[in-house]
């Protein structure tokens, strides 16, 4: 395969930063935003031509249009587009949410994802490329305290369906990546007690203690597969990233 340029958001840790790697081992270009700067200069030490990276958070104004400008500027095109970014609190019940807690969540998770569709469509849509949004299964189901998150991924899956609709030469598709052993999870097992159910609560807790929690790497090598090239009738949907409609994505394929 010739060597693609993607950008790939909440690039230095867990899902973001294992795409970001499998990315650059198959010889592609990246360009990697985060808040945080150590991870994306330790990319760009060990891989110096093939990555440009920006420390800018993503509900800033202008940092969908620096990001995107970077890209072109450095590597001349756009294929893929991966919006792994995002947070999950306020945890906390509909009866004691905080509108502007609230806001807040919906720029990052939300707004900040539609001002970078807006900047790349352009590009994406010459290259027939494709946008990869991290999804998450609770964008299907409610969870006692996280209507907050799940509403917000669930918006997400929507945004995902209106691109495809839009853009056909762009396929876009979001993806579920499971309950997997990052910072998110540990903010769960630390915010989550008496706030979330207490069922549910153990169910998340009992897996990471019993090791049962997805390694980052697992659903990042299908997600970074996808960013390459998703095919055309996948475009819209919601999958999980170990869906059998999406075997030719996973390991070993």
């Amino acid at each position: 395969m010739a060597s693609k340029a993607v950008i790939v958001t909440g690039a230095s840790r867990g899902i973001g930063l294992a795409v970001a790697n499998y990315l650059l081992k198959q010889s592609h270009k990246v360009v990697l935003v985060s808040r945080s700067i150590d991870q994306l200069q330790d990319l760009k030490n060990k891989f110096p031509s093939q990555v440009e990276y920006l420390a800018a958070d993503m509900t800033a104004s202008d940092s969908a249009a620096k990001v995107t400008s970077l890209a072109i500027k450095a590597f001349g095109q756009l294929d893929g587009v991966v919006i792994n970014h995002g947070v999950l609190s306020p945890i906390t019940r509909l009866e004691h949410a905080s509108i502007d807690e609230w806001k807040k969540l919906y720029d990052v998770n939300l707004f900040s994802a539609l001002a970078l569709l807006k900047e790349t469509i352009p590009y994406l849509r010459a290259s027939n490329g494709s946008v990869v949004f991290v999804s998450s299964g609770a964008a299907l189901k409610g969870y006692t305290a996280w209507g907050a998150y799940g509403s917000s991924k669930a918006a997400l899956n929507s945004l995902a369906q209106h691109l495809a609709v839009e853009e056909p030469k762009i396929a876009s598709i979001a993806i579920g990546p499971g309950r997997v052993d990052t910072e998110m999870q540990k903010e769960l097992r630390e915010k989550g007690s008496g706030t979330m159910s207490e069922s549910d609560y153990a169910g998340f807790k009992t897996a990471f203690e019993e090791g049962k929690l997805n390694r980052p790497e697992w659903p990042a090598g299908v997600i970074a597969r996808l960013a390459l090239g998703t095919r055309p009738e996948l475009s819209g949907k919601y999958l999980s990233w170990n869906a059998a409609e999406l075997s030719d994505y996973q390991d070993g394929k």
